[in-house]
């Protein structure tokens, strides 16, 4: 029985490491822009059946209970929280904050389609909209470019675009913004640098202009900060740490429960 124990609090410390993992995570992406927090969510194991519930013992009577030996736990899944984050205004024309739900689309390095939640765009060489990276520049979706002599861009809450240039000061249309939901975001893969690639648990994609059919606003001269609340991952920082304590103290009083046995015949 003390051998089992072992195993079971080992599971458990395994499974406090990976959610101590996912809030490290959190907390390092305090200040990532569109950045969304995760938490680890955790299933118990298999049973080990010595009766069952309702089985009939030897008066023919049925058990009201049975006797039922957990095996331990592990973690059954990491879940985004996709809740709003605060605006930090920038006043950089061409930072958009969605208000909402929504995600822009980018064009990845292979031509496949992205999406992100970061709103930090520049242009390229070509005047194109592109999303910031560390590594390269990722095209907005559809395709915006800004002209050479463009002095001011304009970007309304339904994501219509305007420039203006110091011969014509007035705005004229340049395109269109659009955003991109899903059914279920939490089965988006992230990619890192921002972005998320769809699976067949996110659901197809569907584009819709902002304001319509549920999906949020654009923010011009704004950022959508992280949603992580530091004093939150702190408090669950420190459960999960005594949680990873208390299982290493079973292991340890497994470990002298065996010693002692292994003695009995001295």
């Amino acid at each position: 029985m003390s051998l089992q124990s072992l195993y079971t609090a080992a599971t458990g410390m395994h499974a406090m490491e990976t959610k101590l993992d996912v809030i490290a995570n959190n907390l390092a992406n305090t200040s990532t822009t569109g950045f969304k927090k995760d938490r680890a969510n955790f299933e118990d194991l298999f049973y080990r059946q010595e009766r069952l519930p309702g089985s009939t013992d030897a008066d023919s009577n049925i058990t009201p209970t049975g006797i039922e030996v957990g095996l331990g736990v592990r973690v059954s899944s990491t879940q985004s929280d996709f809740d709003q984050g605060s605006f930090q205004q920038t006043g950089n024309q061409l930072d958009f904050a969605i208000e909402g739900d929504g995600f822009f689309e980018v064009q990845g390095l292979n031509g496949e389609q992205l999406y992100t939640r970061a709103g930090n765009f520049g242009l390229n060489a070509n005047g194109e909209l592109v999303l910031g990276s560390a590594h390269t520049g990722f095209r907005l979706q559809p395709n915006i470019t800004i002209p050479p002599n463009a002095t001011g861009v304009l970007v309304t809450a339904d994501g219509s675009i305007s420039f203006s240039t110091s011969e014509n000061p007035e705005y004229t249309q340049l395109g269109q913004l659009q955003l991109t939901t899903f059914i279920n975001p939490d089965g988006l893969l992230k990619m890192g640098d921002n972005l998320f690639r769809p699976t067949e648990a996110s659901g197809n994609a569907v584009q819709s202009l902002p304001g319509q059919l549920g999906v949020g606003l654009i923010r011009q001269g704004s950022l959508e900060a992280s949603n992580v609340d530091p004093t939150t991952e702190l408090i669950d920082l420190i459960n999960t740490q005594r949680s990873f304590e208390l299982n290493s103290q079973v292991v340890r009083a497994g470990d002298e429960v065996m010693e002692l046995i292994a003695n009995l015949r001295r």
